[in-house]
């Protein structure tokens, strides 16, 4: 007998350490119910139960599912939003962390949630992208692109081209470049500005300059920009979304785009998510940690 074909494939894409399986249990009973399928990659496969999911090669996970379903915190988001950049599909961010900015479902809202899917009761957020291009390399970050300083060995020394310009040069622990989504994170974090998501801008913060450009820098998503290290800087590291991917070396040259398209996040609820994304936003600049937050709190 031969059986229907599934509708809707569904990808999973696990965080590295929490526990997937309460949500990725519920993800695989809404499948077997809906006449739906699962697929996960290779890479987080032995951490997934098998019954129900079908495993394929992690670089093509993005390519064979009509959504990839998130269950962690924001890195394992922003890893799903790379997965599936060269051809997007939606991806909806399933909370298995602490604050995350772009997650917005909790896993007892899953079956809620992928039943508005199915209905098509949902909006796409557009998420843009950097793009970094070094000879046939092209990498893809969602929050920023970051050449960072290694312990123990020479400052960052980088030239700025912006639109075939000269634009100046920095010395400094780490040079991040953000997109508007990516304001909030490690760029937020050296002193940059906070950038509305609907504006089509980059933003370049200096971490610890010692010399040259010293403040942060907002110019046109139009306009591209190149960083070349210079022959005096140190080797750092290239970091994609806080992800390490290999050693910089001095005379490199990157070449760094602005992708507008290049994600799709699902939102069920856009107004309650940006309310709650503003409170997560002030609880950063608090003295305090959330257990001294409680007890500031009047006794019941």
């Amino acid at each position: 007998m031969a059986h229907p074909t599934p509708t809707v494939r569904i990808g999973l894409v696990l965080h590295p350490g929490r526990d997937p399986i309460p949500a990725a249990g519920t993800v695989v009973r809404w499948a077997q119910s809906n006449g739906a399928e699962v697929l996960i990659g290779a890479k987080d496969a032995e951490r997934c139960p098998t019954e129900g999911v079908r495993t394929v090669a992690s670089d093509e996970l993005a390519r064979r599912v009509d959504l990839l379903v998130s269950v962690g915190g924001d890195g394992t988001m922003l890893g799903a939003l790379r997965l599936a950049a060269r051809d997007p599909v939606p991806v909806l961010g399933v909370n298995a962390g602490r604050l995350g900015f772009l997650v917005e479902v909790e896993p007892d809202d899953l079956d809620l949630a992928l039943d508005r899917i199915e209905s098509l009761d949902f909006t796409i957020e557009a998420h843009a992208a950097a793009v970094l291009s070094h000879g046939a390399e092209e990498l893809f970050a969602f929050n920023d692109i970051a050449l960072a300083r290694m312990p123990g060995e020479g400052v960052v020394s980088a030239a700025l081209t912006i639109a075939g310009r000269a634009a100046g040069h920095y010395r400094c622990d780490a040079i991040v470049i953000a997109t508007p989504n990516g304001s909030t994170a490690y760029s937020y974090a050296a002193g940059g500005p906070v950038v509305s998501p609907t504006l089509d801008a980059v933003i370049i913060t200096p971490v610890a300059p010692i010399s040259g450009i010293a403040r942060p820098l907002v110019t046109s998503a139009a306009e591209p920009m190149q960083l070349r290290l210079l022959e005096e800087s140190g080797s750092p590291a290239l970091e994609l979304d806080g992800v390490v991917i290999r050693r910089a070396q001095p005379g490199e040259t990157f070449d760094i785009q602005f992708r507008a398209d290049a994600g799709q996040v699902v939102r069920l609820d856009p107004e309650r998510y940006e309310r709650r994304r503003a409170v997560k936003l002030s609880l950063l600049d608090l003295p305090f940690l959330p257990d001294e937050m409680r007890d500031l709190l009047p006794p019941p």
